[in-house]
C-alpha cells in the first residue's frame, strides 16, 4: 500500500532542486518520455488527495532519484526510511533536506492551507461503537494524535486502543479535502487497517466526526464493519492519556470520561444525549455476518467451478 506520497514528492523536489510541478514532471519525462507522471495528477498527489495507481510511476521515480531500491519500495516504505535513503544517495544532510522541503512547501502553500495543518495537529480522545461481538452494544475509547510535517498536507496520525489483548496502534497519512477529512491507518507489524471518513474540519476544530471502517480485531473471525466515531480535541493532554483507551462499561458516560481528561462540559445530561444519538443514531455498528456472505459465495463458487476448464 502506497503511503506518504505527498511528503515523498516534496522531498524528491527538494533533492532535485525543482521549483514548480512543471519542473518535477520534466524530471520524470527525462527518465521516461512516456511516463504517467503529469501535471494534473501531480497536483492531486502533492495535495494528498490521490496517489499514483500505475506501478510504472514508482519505477520512474526510482530512476529519477537514482536509487538502488525498486519503485515498489518507494510506494510502501515509511517516511523516515525514504528520507534516509535519498539523503545518503545524494549526499545531503537529512536535516538540510527536510528544511529545503519545508521551505519549498511554505513558498507554494496558501495561508489557509498552512493554518489548517496547524489547526488539526494535536491529541484527541475518540469514541466509537465496539466492533467486537464480545462487546456488542458498548462503546470503545481510544486516542488519536495528529502531527503536522511540512505544510498542511504533511499531516500524519496515530490511532490507539488499549484492548484486552494488548495495545493496538495504527498510523498513516491525514488528507484534508473540501468534501471531507480522510485518514488511512494501518498497524505497524500487523495487518489491521482502519479508514476514517470525517466531516471537513472547521474552526476552531474542537471535535471531528464521521465514520470509521475496518474489520473486527477481537472475535472468532474478522467481519467487515463500519461505525460512527467522535474525535474530541484535548486542550491539555494528560500524562498517560495515550494508553487509557478501552471499552466503556454500559453505565459509564462519555461526558464523565471527557471530564476525567479535564474537559469542562456544561449541561452534561443534554450533551450526553447528543453524543449518544450521534453514535447510536443508526442502530449500532453495521457489520456483515460472515454466514450471509458465505451463502452467496457458495452459490457463485459452485457455478464458477462448474464452468471451469
Amino acid at each position: 500500500m502506497a503511503q506518504y506520497i505527498a511528503q515523498k514528492l516534496r522531498l524528491t523536489s527538494a533533492v532535485l532542486g525543482t521549483v514548480t510541478r512543471k519542473d518535477l514532471a520534466a524530471a520524470f519525462r527525462r527518465v521516461n518520455p512516456e511516463t504517467s507522471f503529469d501535471l494534473g495528477r501531480a497536483d492531486k498527489w502533492l495535495q494528498g488527495r490521490a496517489q499514483p495507481r500505475q506501478l510504472s510511476v514508482y519505477d520512474d521515480w526510482a530512476k529519477v532519484l537514482r536509487l538502488e531500491q525498486p519503485g515498489a519500495w518507494i510506494a510502501e516504505c515509511d517516511l523516515s526510511s525514504f528520507t534516509a535513503a535519498i539523503s545518503a544517495r545524494h549526499g545531503i544532510d537529512r536535516n538540510e533536506l527536510e528544511r529545503r522541503a519545508s521551505a519549498q512547501l511554505e513558498a507554494s502553500s496558501s495561508h489557509d492551507d498552512r493554518g489548517l495543518g496547524i489547526a488539526l495537529a494535536g491529541i484527541y480522545a475518540c469514541y466509537s461503537r465496539a466492533l467486537s461481538p464480545y462487546y456488542r452494544g458498548q462503546l470503545i475509547r481510544g486516542d488519536l494524535s495528529i502531527e503536522a510535517g511540512p505544510g498542511a498536507h504533511g499531516l500524519s496520525a496515530i490511532y490507539r486502543e488499549a484492548l484486552p489483548t494488548g495495545q493496538l496502534a495504527l498510523g498513516g497519512p491525514v488528507m484534508p479535502a473540501k468534501r471531507g477529512l480522510y485518514m488511512y491507518l494501518r498497524e505497524a507489524g500487523g495487518d489491521a487497517q482502519f479508514f476514517l471518513c470525517l466531516f471537513p474540519q472547521s474552526q476552531p476544530g474542537s471535535v471531528l466526526g464521521g465514520y470509521m471502517c475496518g474489520t473486527t480485531i477481537i472475535g472468532p473471525e474478522p467481519q467487515p464493519s463500519i461505525t460512527r466515531i467522535l474525535v474530541f480535541r484535548l486542550r491539555d493532554p494528560l500524562p498517560g492519556a495515550e494508553a487509557r483507551g478501552g471499552y466503556l462499561l454500559p453505565e459509564q458516560s462519555i461526558t464523565e470520561d471527557l471530564a476525567s481528561l479535564g474537559m469542562a462540559i456544561e449541561h452534561p445530561e443534554t450533551v450526553e444525549r447528543l453524543l449518544t444519538e450521534f453514535l447510536f443514531g443508526d442502530g449500532g455498528a453495521d457489520q456483515i455476518p460472515p454466514a450471509e456472505f458465505r451463502a452467496i459465495l457458495d452459490v457463485f463458487d459452485r457455478d464458477w467451478l462448474s464452468h471451469a476448464g
